[in-house]
């Protein structure tokens, strides 16, 4: 467990949710970015359980697309770079 996840864990038991949903949640909010924007989410009045998954689906969401963004960014620079290379022949 990083520290932000820890520090997730114990911001959910503090604000009232039970042990074994904050431990699923702070197992799907696994990298420090998922972890902080989690913590913002409950930071604020306790939420419904079933709205703390909806949003724990959401990040997961964000942050898959911002992978597959990165991976196709870095697809499109390989290929620029290999077209780029073949032409200077």
């Amino acid at each position: 467990m990083s520290e932000k996840n820890k520090l997730l864990y114990e911001l959910m038991l503090r604000k009232g949710y039970p042990e074994e949903f904050s431990r699923l949640i702070c197992a799907e909010m696994n990298t420090d970015f998922t972890a902080e924007k989690m913590m913002h989410y409950v930071s604020g009045p306790k939420k419904r359980l079933e709205d703390v998954a909806d949003e724990m689906v959401a990040i997961k969401d964000l942050r898959d697309r911002l992978v597959n963004k990165h991976i196709s960014e870095h697809a499109n620079r390989s290929i620029n770079n290999l077209y780029r290379n073949i032409n200077e022949e």
